[in-house]
């Protein structure tokens, strides 16, 4: 099944970053294929699930850079 994605997703994938507009799901015995369409050169290419990742987004807790491969902290940070 092939699903276009609205909006497309910011990822990072093996080759750079870049949006993802489709995934392709070809059933329980395959990885999903992200169809990225990558920033630096316009290239198209599908990336199977393991070797793709979300872009950091601080807003959304999704912070990119993690020192000394630190796990990240399962509780929030409140403000008073």
């Amino acid at each position: 099944m092939l699903t276009q994605l609205d909006p497309p997703l910011p990822m990072e994938s093996p080759k750079g970053s870049g949006f993802a507009h489709f995934v392709i799901d070809y059933g329980p015995e395959s990885d999903l294929l992200w169809i990225v369409f990558l920033d630096a050169d316009g290239t198209c290419w599908a990336v199977p699930n393991p070797e793709i990742r979300l872009r950091s987004n601080w807003s959304l807790g999704r912070r990119g850079g993690r020192a000394n491969g630190a796990e990240p902290s399962s509780s929030r940070s409140t403000f008073p």
